[in-house]
């Protein structure tokens, strides 16, 4: 039995999940943007920082499936829908495996990303992305390439140049059989469904990366299905049912164009008869529900499938409607079984297109139609036509430069948001819309994103329509819903501070409805410059924001209630005080030692009493812990509250203690602002209690002497000479035995 891989721990999953989102929005900001942009940058430089020497200690081994990556042999828990999407991304480059070292540089990872942005069929007409990498002299990524012909040579056992042979002879334009011999070895495996499906998958990767168009990729499939049908009804005509049903098997995974124009030579026949149109009917009506509802399930969620010929070919193989529904519940399941990751968020999409009944015939002819699906092949024999001068080639290719393009992209939605007047259209509007601020947020082009929410914004003023009104708000609810806001967390720590600006006042058009997940964010937030311009950005949202924050006082997550008081210390004032009070008898010891820091920042006599009121009335467990929290303050911040306590606390009952470490407390900070309520507590004493008269005197001295001014020195010089005889000894013990006059008398 399989032993299942083990699994990654919760470090190195965030490591994966981390890198394989920098490397996607990497990609996206390299094909969007013109090479200078700051975008691309930022992103690049995320990779790079993520795959530093001091982050990353050793290689990190990424082996690509269909679907999912797994490091150093473990695979995630959950997978995120970034490395379901990278992989994808990879598998179809037929990366096999990733071996990334710590210490690449910025131009090395474009290069990489550059290279997985480009169309996997133009990368594999160039020598394959192995050989690509190869020359880029990149030595911080190793690439293993997928080689079918060696995967289907060792599958079969027979040798690479027998099916290299059959491979080239089946995508040959002449019209030869394929001879008896190489037949014959496609025979030894023909029985195994495996293994015929990956020899298909191969025909076609390799009629693609030579350039072939779909009509002879398709011509070449039908030879191979009719040589393998004729040769199986002359030599095993008993055989001939597995036969066909493992050839329907394979054909289940080809792609939707292909699979259209496979559909198009057959619609019936018997595996008796010798035609091509016969023998394509004969497996076609041999593909089980199981196999459609894997073909439509792998290609709904694989990027950049053709929807409508997605739809077409279902439409084709399955005329029923009842057994449609059918087949996309079997589907349905068929993608949730591999853990496609994203598969649920595009399946209801799908589905209403694919039992949407389908025909181009009424548009598009069926010569037009077969030419169209293969525009994709003969754009590689246009792009190899050379006879054009290079200023004209540059002139056009700076038409459909990624600037321009997104440029008349904006162009194009904002001339639709300002041009359409019916309300009901106008709304529709707002989904495209929405989709396009999310991805400009993702690329950090923050400017598009807000020229952009300036017309919904302004949409949703009061003088506008009551439609456009309620489309412009659902606008911002499923933005502020969305993942706009991960986003942008991911940008603030490498924006510079008019990109903050700009940031600020997008967050702050929202309302207050964004305060309460900024902040959530901010608790779980690591990294101090980010954390620093969250704080920024809650703090802009003014009164709202206080309130919000208020209200997360009551969370119950300890890292919640810490986060609001940080914020309510930075939103400042008197008027926190009583939510602070409030969360002095906190459990959790971090919240309450933040409540009290709060309420020393605010640093005036009204906030002191609060502190006061807590240690006088609060049980000896919440004053310890208050005392314990003041005692972790080691700045200047903390003096007025020590000699605030040591001028109004009754040193004497339940606080003396309190009272004591007060005084040591203003010796360690070594405050100035701290002398007089020391000079105070020196003469403080009852004659009836003369061991705590003792410990409080000699407590003060030393802190005056600890602080050391010559304001400090000296109410100790004169309480040697002129106090009481208990004040005389606790001052001459901590005097230094030279004072400063007398140090100025020896220099003298």
């Amino acid at each position: 039995m399989t032993q299942a891989p083990a699994t990654l721990s919760p470090e190195d999953t965030a490591r994966l999940v981390e890198f394989a989102r920098a490397c996607k929005a990497a990609a996206r900001a390299v094909a969007l943007y013109p090479s200078g942009h700051p975008s691309i940058g930022a992103t690049l430089g995320r990779i790079v920082q993520l795959n530093s020497p001091i982050r990353q200690s050793a290689p990190m081994h990424i082996k690509v499936l269909t679907d999912n990556l797994t490091l150093d042999g473990h695979v995630v828990v959950r997978p995120d829908a970034a490395i379901a999407e990278l992989a994808t991304l990879l598998h179809q480059h037929l990366v096999g495996e990733l071996i990334v070292h710590a210490g690449g540089d910025l131009e090395g990872w474009r290069n990489f990303v550059q290279l997985i942005g480009r169309a996997p069929d133009d990368v594999r007409a160039d020598g394959g992305i192995a050989r690509l990498w190869t020359t880029t002299a990149g030595r911080h990524i190793e690439v293993r390439e997928i080689d079918y012909a060696e995967v289907l040579r060792e599958r079969s056992g027979g040798d690479r140049a027998t099916w290299d042979r059959v491979i080239a002879n089946c995508l040959s334009g002449d019209a030869q059989p394929i001879e008896e011999e190489d037949l014959a070895k496609l025979l030894e495996i023909v029985g195994d469904a495996d293994r015929i499906s990956d020899f298909v998958a191969a025909l076609e990767a390799r009629g693609t990366a030579g350039g072939q168009t779909l009509e002879r990729k398709t011509a070449a499939l039908v030879r191979l299905i009719q040589g393998v049908i004729e040769t199986v009804n002359k030599q095993r005509p008993e055989a001939i049912e597995p036969v066909l049903g493992n050839l329907a098997t394979a054909v289940g995974q080809l792609s939707p164009e292909m699979m259209v124009t496979l559909l198009a030579q057959g619609a019936g026949g018997d595996a008796t008869t010798s035609g091509a149109a016969e023998a394509v009917g004969a497996v076609v009506n041999r593909i089980t529900d199981s196999t459609i509802a894997s073909f439509v399930a792998r290609n709904a969620i694989a990027e950049g499938t053709a929807m409508d010929r997605l739809a077409q070919a279902f439409h084709t193989l399955v005329r029923d409607d009842e057994r449609r529904e059918r087949v996309l519940a079997l589907a349905r399941e068929s993608g949730q079984g591999v853990g496609t990751a994203g598969f649920e968020e595009v399946w209801s999409n799908v589905a209403q297109r694919l039992l949407r009944t389908y025909s181009d015939e009424a548009y598009v002819s069926t010569a037009y139609a077969r030419q169209l699906s293969g525009a994709r092949a003969d754009a590689i024999s246009v792009e190899q036509t050379t006879d054009d001068p290079p200023e004209r080639v540059a002139a056009w290719m700076a038409t459909v430069a990624t600037g321009e393009l997104r440029q008349l992209d904006m162009a194009l939605l904002l001339d639709l948001l300002r041009l359409e007047e019916d309300n009901e259209r106008w709304a529709d509007l707002t989904t495209p819309v929405v989709a396009v601020i999310e991805d400009l947020f993702l690329v950090g082009d923050f400017e598009g994103a807000d020229t952009l929410l300036n017309v919904i914004r302004g949409q949703a003023a009061p003088d506008a329509s009551k439609e456009r009104r309620q489309a412009a708000l659902v606008g911002f609810d499923l933005l502020a819903s969305g993942p706009m806001l991960r986003h942008i967390i991911g940008h603030l720590a490498s924006v510079d501070e008019a990109q903050l600006e700009r940031v600020k006042a997008m967050c702050v058009s929202f309302g207050d409805v964004l305060v309460r997940p900024l902040a959530e964010a901010l608790s779980a937030e690591q990294r101090g410059r980010t954390r620093e311009r969250l704080t920024a950005i809650l703090i802009g949202f003014g009164a709202a924001g206080r309130r919000q924050v208020e209200r997360l006082k009551s969370s119950a997550n300890p890292a919640v209630r810490r986060t609001a008081i940080y914020l309510l210390r930075e939103f400042g004032g008197t008027e926190a005080l009583p939510d602070l009070t409030e969360l002095l008898n906190d459990s959790e010891p971090q919240v309450q030692r933040e409540a009290v820091r709060a309420i020393m920042n605010i640093g005036d006599d009204r906030a002191f009493r609060v502190l006061e009121q807590a240690l006088i009335t609060g049980s000896a467990t919440s004053r310890e812990a208050i005392m314990r929290s003041l005692g972790a303050v080691r700045d200047a911040a903390a003096a007025p509250l020590f000699a605030y306590i040591v001028s109004h606390v009754d040193h004497r009952g339940p606080l003396a203690s309190i009272y004591l470490r007060a005084i040591e407390a203003l010796g360690t900070l070594k405050d100035p602002e701290g002398v007089a309520a020391l000079e105070t507590a020196l003469y403080r004493g009852e004659w009836w209690a003369p061991r705590r008269s003792a410990a409080l005197r000699r407590a003060a001295a030393t802190a005056l002497a600890r602080i050391g001014t010559s304001a400090a020195l000296t109410i100790l010089e004169t309480a040697a000479r002129r106090g009481s005889r208990g004040v005389r000894s606790a001052a001459r013990a901590a005097l230094p035995t030279e004072t400063p006059a007398e140090q100025g008398q020896v220099t003298a």
